[in-house]
């Protein structure tokens, strides 16, 4: 055990803590410090055994973002994503507060202010959450965390929007066209490949054969893909012709460049603000969900809108999974029933145990005018 050393006219004590960290504090009575250097160190060893909980730090939420963002989201393939959230959204809020004072009510009162998808919420609450299990299971610097409820996330429809006819497909191109030729080219291949924004923006012209009518699909953005793999996907007819006129015009290494010749980032104006003017040009309304006007689509849209046609014309349902890279057949199964084929072979499964007398008898009655 060590001792009080004479600090000028008073005596200092030095301890480690129970994270390992040197500590010192000076007092005017020897035998002042020498207690509490007993306690001190009694205290460290007892809760490096487990024998009493470790007290209530003074911890940061900022110190928890900035630990979050250098060993957690540095893993993530959404790391981006965790950082705008972080600062655009929970550091304006939350950043120089000690973590034992972001409560409940806190966390319901920032929500209340967001303008934003119930998803987008989800996303948040889902972050907020990690964050703070990160705190109290592996950093200790709390107790306990905060019970966030995230939104119930419901199918309203709303999140597989589409453009339903081949109508609607020319007009919102057209329309693409007319504002700016790079969003209409980087719109037409969103139609007729099904591609996400991220594998978009990460296309190099030499993952586009022009002659065998493939693009291989390598990354998303400047990440790997959302599946961690490679994958193909044809260039169909309306594509082509567009994409030939493209190169033509386009001598960088990137399909699609923003201004500055670089990859465009999640956030870019292609992918949101130019995607809603043109929907307004082609007049498409926005829809009202959850007391909010929200745009007619997102650009992931576009995936549903090529995923949806595919099956309409009678696409097989396996290269629809194949082609744009779901994990699952589940995940595809929502565009089966747009197949024109879909229930063909099952409107006699039942049979027909009824003679036409009892199935007059029994009919459902017509409607009245």
């Amino acid at each position: 055990m060590s001792r009080p050393v004479k600090h000028y006219r008073r005596w200092r004590i030095r301890w480690t803590d129970h994270d390992g960290k040197r500590c010192s504090e000076v007092y005017t009575k020897h035998r002042d410090a020498e207690l509490a250097l007993q306690r001190h160190e009694v205290e460290a060893e007892e809760i490096r055994r487990g024998l009493r909980p470790r007290p209530l730090g003074t911890h940061t939420f900022n110190e928890l973002a900035d630990y979050w963002i250098e060993h957690r989201a540095s893993r993530k393939r959404s790391k981006k994503d965790d950082e705008s959230i972080i600062r655009r959204h929970l550091r304006p809020s939350f950043g120089a507060m000690p973590l034992v004072q972001v409560t409940v009510e806190r966390i319901d009162e920032w929500r209340q202010g967001l303008e934003c998808s119930t998803k987008t919420e989800h996303n948040f609450c889902t972050l907020l959450i990690s964050m703070f299990r990160l705190a109290v299971d592996e950093l200790h610097w709390l107790r306990e965390r905060p019970l966030i409820k995230k939104p119930k996330l419901t199918d309203d429809g709303a999140s597989y929007r589409y453009f339903a006819t081949d109508e609607e497909i020319v007009r919102f191109l057209r329309a693409a066209r007319d504002h700016d030729e790079r969003a209409y080219v980087l719109y037409t291949a969103a139609i007729y490949t099904g591609m996400r924004a991220g594998e978009l923006a990460g296309l190099h012209w030499e993952d586009v054969d022009l002659v065998r009518r493939l693009i291989t699909v390598r990354r998303s953005f400047e990440n790997p893909t959302k599946s961690g793999r490679v994958r193909h996907v044809p260039i169909l007819d309306a594509l082509l012709p567009v994409l030939r006129e493209w190169r033509l015009r386009n001598d960088l290494p990137i399909v699609f460049p923003n201004n500055a010749a670089k990859i465009f980032q999640p956030s870019a104006r292609p992918f949101q603000e130019t995607l809603h003017l043109v929907l307004e040009k082609a007049g498409f309304a926005r829809i009202q969900l959850g007391g909010r006007s929200v745009p007619f689509l997102t650009f992931h849209g576009m995936r549903h809108t090529w995923a949806s046609h595919w099956m309409m014309k009678g696409g097989s349902i396996f290269k629809l999974q194949r082609i744009g890279g779901w994990k699952s057949f589940a995940m595809v199964q929502r565009y089966a029933h747009l197949a024109p084929e879909a229930f063909v072979e099952d409107y006699g499964r039942l049979g027909s145990a009824l003679d036409t007398q009892d199935a007059t008898v029994i009919a459902f009655p017509m409607p009245k005018s």
